[in-house]
């Protein structure tokens, strides 16, 4: 380590050095595309995504968004962007930075709308984001600084 290397930076080196986190790294980055991609083909398809009814209030929003068009489309393809983006290793960060608010907003709509146990699924797949993030600290630090 150099010299004048903050505790911070020691401990994510030595993080980084572990080989199951390493695989455990891999293997959320999958996941997550995963979690992205059918959602972002319904969309880039011009398909809806739920068959629920406008009298219920899951409904009544992914139709509203379902019949903006342009913008459902433009959604798909940011997730599977992000997805895609995540596969690739030397891409993997900027995949997290484009999954992040994507993430985000989904879990606050999932809580906001009072979705029967999705905000667990969201809740998760965000807090899975938020430790790529982290894992690519050395990588964003200087983005914060």
């Amino acid at each position: 380590m150099e010299r004048g290397t903050s505790a911070l930076d020691r401990a994510h080196a030595r993080v980084r050095r572990n080989r199951w986190l390493r695989v455990f790294t891999v293997v959320t980055r999958i996941l997550l595309a995963l979690g992205f991609t059918p959602s972002g083909i319904t969309k880039v398809l011009g398909n809806r995504f739920t068959i629920l009814g406008v009298d219920n209030p899951v409904g009544f929003f992914f139709e509203a968004m379902y019949r903006t068009g342009f913008y459902w489309r433009f959604l798909g393809l940011c997730q599977l962007a992000a997805a895609l983006l995540l596969l690739i290793p030397r891409t993997a960060t900027i995949g997290a930075l484009v999954y992040f608010p994507l993430i985000l907003n989904i879990f606050v709509i999932t809580v906001a709308l009072h979705f029967q146990g999705t905000p667990v699924i969201t809740g998760l797949m965000l807090l899975a984001n938020i430790y790529l993030l982290c894992w690519d600290y050395d990588k964003l630090k200087h983005l914060i600084k």
